[in-house]
């Protein structure tokens, strides 16, 4: 794994989070967002109705899920591992700056635009995302199993 995995990692995950809430309404439905969902409280009728189990998908279930499903179903668990630890980096970085690099750079802003947010230059901007990776490079462990699972798979 390299600073330059991370980055690209980092840059696509405005799309990746784009495509995991298309797949979740897929698989799911609209009524139903996945395993996220049955986290709010619900008071009156809604509270003692039965609710669908969505929260994973069982064998039994697997295995009626046709082709187009199962791949989208794979693809989604992918896109949800991706997702969860882009956004966990941000819980590694010490300096403030850097955590708004990231978010500048989670939601696909270009250097300049991220220098002109910061109203620094823009080398001044590639020196401190360079610093940002080397540390999330060091400090994030959890990055490389994602990055092995993905040359095995």
């Amino acid at each position: 794994m390299n600073k330059k995995q991370i980055e690209n990692l980092i840059y696509e995950y405005h799309w990746r989070k784009k495509e995991l809430d298309r797949l979740e309404n897929m698989l799911w439905g609209g009524y139903s967002k996945g395993p996220s969902a049955g986290l709010v409280a619900q008071y009156g009728i809604e509270a003692v109705l039965p609710k669908p189990n969505t929260s994973i998908k069982s064998q039994a279930e697997l295995k009626d899920m046709d082709a187009r499903e199962k791949r989208l179903y794979e693809r989604w668990k992918a896109y949800e591992k991706n997702v969860t630890a882009i956004e966990m980096m941000e819980d590694y970085l010490e300096d403030e700056q850097q955590v708004i690099i990231l978010d500048c750079m989670m939601e696909g802003m270009s250097y300049r635009s991220i220098a002109d947010h910061l109203s620094v230059n823009r080398n001044k901007i590639r020196e401190m995302k360079e610093d940002m990776l080397s540390q999330i490079c060091q400090k994030c462990h959890f990055l490389q199993d994602l990055f092995s699972e993905k040359s095995v798979v």
